[in-house]
């Protein structure tokens, strides 16, 4: 796992900030889901930042998520397209 270079979003503060700084930034990364997806929600959401994939649950998208660096998820990708994990 990698952990998520933050300087690569995009911060956006409240127009009612105060000049003293005390105020809370956030960053918007999009999350998606694959199309095949169940209506149930199982299933897990991506957002791509640059060099790091980050991973939810769609059932709990508060809970946390997983980032991983980009490569070592295409190759997770590719593995799950190789059916390499397959049972």
């Amino acid at each position: 796992m990698s952990s998520l270079d933050l300087s690569t979003l995009h911060w956006r503060k409240s127009s009612r900030s105060s000049n003293y700084g005390n105020c809370v930034e956030v960053a918007f990364v999009p999350w998606r889901k694959s199309s095949r997806s169940s209506l149930q929600g199982n299933c897990v959401e991506v957002a791509f930042n640059g060099p790091v994939v980050a991973t939810r649950d769609s059932k709990d998208p508060d809970g946390g998520s997983l980032v991983f660096a980009a490569p070592t998820w295409a190759s997770f990708v590719d593995g799950l397209r190789a059916g390499r994990f397959d049972a």
